[in-house]
């Protein structure tokens, strides 16, 4: 007896599930994860201890000019860095997608090569890089970030452009509109506050990125952090730790307001 039409369509959903909770199964069974050492007395009071290292966090005036001005260069990467990414992460994107049915798309395969290894390669392995050439500073880590995000948003770019309702773009074509022309005034109007929520969610992901990255000396807040924290200096670096916990708060509620502004 042959399944039903309803079965068939769900058999493919569920075997994805099994084989899914069958890989959390094997990730816990192959860890050795020691939650009794863990959770052991001795444990919770050296984290207690380290913990309180950090209070009280450094408030002098000479050293917050430093923080807020480590701030200003973290914002600063994360913000040129994603502008960079979203401008040639669109470039690359028409040439990644195909834009209707009959496109035969020549670049679409190397270009989504070019975006997967753009973004496989971490931003901390893109700085180490860069810093060869670049030396020290913000210049490398803006552009570790511009490079690993335009792989990132070159891909999502591309799934919207192919994922845009074909209708105004179908329009135009059959009365002989020209390739840019179909591009500029039917597919990018549909997309563009897609194009523009994927920008501002890895600017979100990019001021933390960003602060990492001053770890390999970057620039930034995460330079700032890896020098004190080398230094076992706790109370500069819970004033760094709170300086990126406003930085990313302060992002994040920009981040949100211009999205819910373009949702109406």
């Amino acid at each position: 007896m042959k399944p039903e039409p309803s079965t068939r369509r769900l058999l493919p959903g569920a075997l994805f599930g099994i084989g899914l909770v069958a890989l959390v199964a094997a990730s816990f069974w192959s860890l050795d994860l020691q939650w009794s050492a863990f959770l052991t007395a001795e444990s919770r009071a050296s984290m207690a201890r380290f913990a309180a290292e950090f209070y009280p966090p450094d408030l002098s005036p000479g050293f917050l000019r430093k923080v807020g001005w480590a701030s200003v260069e973290t914002l600063a990467m994360s913000a040129l860095g994603t502008l960079l990414a979203a401008l040639f992460g669109l470039l690359l994107a028409l040439a990644a997608s195909r834009s209707h049915a009959g496109d035969p798309a020549w670049t679409r395969g190397p270009t989504r090569l070019v975006l997967n290894v753009l973004r496989a390669i971490p931003e901390l392995v893109w700085a180490a890089l860069l810093l060869i050439s670049a030396g020290l500073g913000p210049l490398a880590g803006t552009l570790a970030l511009a490079l690993h995000t335009t792989g990132v948003l070159g891909r999502l770019f591309a799934e919207a452009i192919e994922n845009a309702p074909s209708g105004p773009a179908t329009a135009l074509r059959t009365h002989g509109v020209g390739p840019a022309r179909v591009l500029l005034f039917a597919t990018l109007p549909v997309v563009l506050p897609q194009l523009v929520s994927y920008s501002l969610y890895r600017w979100e992901n990019n001021i933390r990125a960003a602060a990492i990255l001053g770890v390999v000396g970057a620039g930034g807040l995460g330079q700032l952090l890896a020098f004190h924290m080398g230094l076992f200096q706790m109370s500069k670096t819970a004033t760094v730790l709170g300086a990126m916990l406003l930085l990313v708060a302060l992002v994040d509620g920009l981040s949100h307001a211009v999205r819910k502004g373009l949702a109406r």
